[in-house]
């Protein structure tokens, strides 16, 4: 039995493709001087470009990305109706000035307002998050020791793959949440239409941690992809998408 158990794994990964680093994005992030980790993948799996792919299990902060799961989790429990809803400002003056008025979701997403992210946190608590990362199977499923900022400054860790396997999840819609709450996420994550694309999207950064995780819909196929970069300046940002899309361009993924 165990001979036949094992026979089979074998011949599972014997069919499974195998990828390496892809040599023409390995030298568009050298050009720009980005240390970085990049999948694009393709809805069946069986396409990949990677760069820097002994780093595609490696777990970093999730920062603003961990928005996609915690907006799912926030509808889900019932403390945001919908992406309407008027989150009120506490009046306190933040870093960000889009910060420092009333939100609603869309709005809280889109400029990765922390504050009201931190408000829905306090109200879900850490057994049912737990629950939900163990649900999701999300990163290495931590939270840590203040539940408002976990995914900031926390244990939480999720790696490139780990991002790709998630949107995955979240585009079938393979996770244990109602339909309409995946929808009003899609919606928010909607950034950008085109001729000839749709990008669903989030960015994230804390400290040397910067994202750029989404899908593409683009000539009826789809495609996941997730960016972690070293940020050493604030003008590392721009190549969070920028290599992105250049990557997605140079694969003849998009125009």
């Amino acid at each position: 039995m165990i001979r036949k158990v094992l026979l089979s794994l074998s011949l599972l990964f014997m069919s499974m493709p195998s990828f390496s680093d892809d040599n023409e994005l390995s030298k568009l992030y050298a050009d720009n001087e980005i240390d970085g980790t990049l999948l694009v993948q393709s809805f069946d799996g069986r396409t990949e470009y990677q760069h820097n792919a002994t780093k595609i299990e490696e777990g970093y902060i999730p920062a603003s990305t961990f928005k996609i799961p915690n907006t799912l989790i926030a509808l889900e429990e019932g403390v945001i109706k919908d992406q309407f809803e008027i989150i009120k400002w506490d009046g306190v003056e933040r870093e960000f000035t889009p910060w420092n008025q009333d939100q609603t979701l869309a709005t809280a997403f889109s400029r990765s307002c922390v504050w009201c992210y931190q408000r829905f946190a306090v109200k879900v608590g850490d057994i049912k998050y737990k629950q939900y990362l163990a649900d999701f199977d999300y990163g290495n499923r931590e939270t840590g020791s203040v539940i408002s900022t976990f995914w900031l400054d926390g244990d939480l860790r999720v790696s490139v793959r780990d991002q790709v396997n998630f949107l995955r999840k979240v585009y079938l819609e393979q996770l244990p949440i109602k339909h309409r709450n995946v929808q009003i996420l899609k919606d928010i994550m909607l950034t950008e239409e085109t001729s000839d694309y749709k990008l669903w999207v989030k960015t994230g950064w804390q400290d040397e941690h910067g994202w750029y995780v989404g899908y593409i819909e683009t000539q009826g196929k789809v495609w996941f992809f997730a960016n972690h970069i070293k940020i050493k300046s604030p003008a590392d940002l721009f190549f969070r998408k920028a290599l992105t899309i250049k990557s997605l361009k140079m694969k003849g993924i998009i125009q």
